[in-house]
Formats: C-alpha cells, structure tokens, sequence
C-alpha cells in the first residue's frame, strides 16, 4: 500500500542546566561565582528530500527525539549545543498537530525547511546571579525543558490537474499516453492504488503536470474504500478532467456515473466541487452502436452547465490533442500561485499553556515566580520585541500569575524576579 499517511512523536532537546561553580585560584581564597551556561536543546526540523515519494519511512518508526544540551562547566565553560534533528519528507508533505487535525506547516512550494519544535535554551551559570547584595550565588538556572507533540503527515500530490473517475474507465491509460508517466495498468477495478504524477508538454502552450488520482466509488467521502486516501490527493488541484466510459462497457451510465462523482466531492469538501472541471468521454473506439452517440448525450447534459465535453479513446488517441490544449487554455486563466495549507496550530506558542506548575514566593522583599511554565515561557518569548514583551504580560494574565501575585499581596513599584528577569509591578 502507498504510504501517504504516518503518525509520529516528535521531541525537541531540553538545555543544557547552568553551572554552579566558583572560581578557586592561588591567593583567591574567595573567588567570584563562575559558572557557565547550558548548552541549546537540538530542534526537531522537517525539510523536504526531493528525492522522496512516500512517507514509508514513518512507518516503522515512530519516536524521534532531539539531543539535550550540555549542562555548563566551570570557568565560565559553556555546555556544547545539542545537533538539531532532520526529518526528511517528500515535497507536498502537510504536518498536522494529530489531535485537533490542525495544520504546522506544508512542506510545499518555497517551504524547504521548517523548524517544528525549537530545543530548551541552555540554563544561566550562577555567574549571573550575583548582585551587590548576593555576591556569592549558589544557584543557576536549570535547562529549559524539551517540546514534544504527536503530529500526522499526511502527503498531498502537488499537480494542476487531476484525473478523477470511477475505477476501470482508463485514467491510467490516458496518463500514459499524454505524459513520459509508466503507471501500471490492467483491466480490474483499483488497478491504480497510489497516485501517478507526469508532465504534459505542449508545443506552443504551456505544459502542466497531471496526476492520476486512484478511482474513487460511492461512499468515498465517507471513508468506504480507500475514499479518504484518494480524495486527499485533489485538495491541491486547481482543475480536473473527469473521466468517465462513455461506451458503457460495464453496464454503467456515464451520465450518473459523473454525477455520483462529483456528489463525493461535495461531501468530502464543497470548495474543491466548485473547481472547473472538463470531461473526457473515453472509450470512444468501443462505441459501434447506431443508437444516439453517448458523447452527444454527455454534451446535452452538462455543457450547458459549463462543462466541456470531449470525446476521446485513450487507446487510439482520438481528441486528446483538443482535450490538453482546451485544459491548458484553461489554466492560463486561473490564479498560478500553488495551493498551500496555511499554518495553524503554533506550537511555541500553544504549548506554553500545558498545565505546569509554578509557585509565587516572597524572598526579602521579592515577590519570586518559579516552575516548568514560568522557564518555558521566558525560553520562548523575546521580551525585548514590542510583540513579544505585550505576549508575556497576555501571558501573565492568562494563566493566573497576575492574579497570585495579587493574592499574595504585591503592590505597585514592588519586585518580582522570574529566574534572571527582574521587574518592578504595575497594573
């Protein structure tokens, strides 16, 4: 089966804890505190291998992990950063937070790399805890912690046209024919279980790369077959070429056969119905009837909704040259930029508000913020940025600190100290 589908966990390092050490030289019998950082966390990054085709390497393994950073040394020694880890995926590749279904990123179009999860900064060394007031520190900042998240990939075909149809009515012998694509090809139903990509090239207009989506049946949008695998790979397209068998040859209508079709579409997702679509009429070699031509009936039905009918013979090649330029007229006339999933779910951000604890202290006069979600968020966030310094006081604010400062009595002008920041309250 191809492998268009995989879950995994993915974890970021965790940063290397600062040292707490003091400086021990000949004649200095009390050294300052000289304590170095940890190292970075490894970040977990997706970045697309051109290379690839499915996501069959997800399939057997499904835990990665980043390396933690090196704890901080003495003299000041800073802890080695972790390597980040590298995923590679193939190009179309969406990545999705697997419980809520939300997207991270698509690794499409210019996006090559993308770091997923970003590793814990390394913690402070006591060096810089010392005050006039607390000259010999014996505490340092431990490592921020890791990320970690369940996420889906899911690879969507990246081509502007899609072949669509019932199985058995010659997608796959059409393809062949227009493209240098070798898809395999034989008469029974579901021969094509994976989607085939090929380029169509056009003297004196412009080529576009065509997918074969595997043959959909009644019930696809409810997940009956193999409905959800293949209708994912439209989502992309931006027109398709609905083919149908126009001489009937397993007893079917081809008229209820396209709209059975498109009332799939519908149901798995209106958007993609409403792209432009064009039949093609195939199997025309097999039509020796004198009865009125089924091409004819096809025409009378829906080019009168907008939809062009064509008649051709994938075997023969009849109309297929008048198919691929009215196809590549059409393109011309829609917007080129590819369809990219925006992000999101926002990992830095959505996984600050996991429910960690902290403690609010009084120590001589300060008020003292401590625990797992208090060093996430300073790890995360650039308090020197407009944007990241009005995150911070949301963030204050939304998750109670404000208000157990409050409770524990701080008033305006009074000090609070998160690790190595220090600030003065007000409302």
């Amino acid at each position: 089966m191809f492998a268009d589908r995989a879950k995994i966990f993915i974890r970021s390092g965790k940063g290397g804890d600062g040292h707490v050490s003091f400086r021990r030289e000949l004649y200095v019998p009390n050294g300052g505190p000289d304590g170095g950082e940890g190292g970075r966390g490894g970040d977990v990054i997706f970045e697309v291998d051109e290379g690839l085709n499915t996501l069959q390497d997800y399939r057997h393994r499904s835990k990665f992990s980043a390396k933690d950073g090196e704890q901080g040394g003495k003299r000041r020694c800073h802890g080695k950063d972790a390597e980040d880890i590298i995923l590679k995926v193939p190009e179309g590749t969406v990545i999705k937070e697997a419980e809520s279904g939300k997207v991270i990123a698509d690794m499409s179009g210019a996006n090559r790399r993308q770091i997923i999860l970003k590793g814990g900064k390394g913690g402070l060394g006591n060096q810089h805890f010392a005050t006039a007031t607390m000259q010999i520190p014996k505490y340092a900042q431990p490592g921020q912690p890791g990320q970690e998240l369940w996420v889906s990939l899911e690879l969507k075909v990246i081509a502007d046209v899609g072949l669509i149809g019932f199985p058995n009515v010659g997608k796959s012998t059409l393809l062949s024919r227009v493209t240098n694509a070798q898809p395999k090809i034989a008469n029974y139903h579901f021969t094509t279980l994976n989607p085939n990509l090929g380029v169509v090239d056009l003297e004196g207009a412009g080529g576009f790369v065509i997918a074969d989506i595997p043959g959909l049946i009644e019930g696809a949008s409810e997940g009956i077959g193999l409905g959800h695998e293949f209708l994912r790979h439209i989502e992309r397209t931006k027109m398709m070429i609905h083919v149908v068998d126009a001489a009937g040859s397993e007893g079917r209508s081809p008229i209820d056969d396209i709209y059975k079709i498109n009332a799939e579409l519908e149901a798995y997702n209106p958007e993609i119905a409403r792209r432009p679509q064009v039949i093609a009429a195939n199997k025309m070699d097999l039509v020796y009837v004198e009865d009125e031509n089924p091409a004819e009936q096809l025409k009378k039905e829906f080019e009168p909704k907008g939809i062009r009918v064509f008649p051709i013979s994938g075997v023969t090649g009849e109309g297929i040259r008048e198919l691929l330029y009215y196809v590549s007229d059409e393109l011309a006339k829609l917007d080129s930029t590819p369809v990219i999933f925006e992000q999101e779910y926002f990992p830095e951000e959505e996984l600050l508000y996991v429910d960690l604890p902290y403690t609010v202290e009084k120590e001589d006069d300060i008020y003292v913020v401590e625990g797992p979600k208090i060093e996430k968020m300073l790890g995360y966030t650039n308090l020197d940025s407009e944007k990241g310094f009005a995150f911070f006081q949301k963030f204050l604010k939304d998750t109670g600190i404000l208000a157990k400062l409050e409770d524990a009595g701080i008033q305006e002008g009074d000090t609070v100290r998160m690790y190595g920041l220090q600030f003065d309250y007000y409302k």
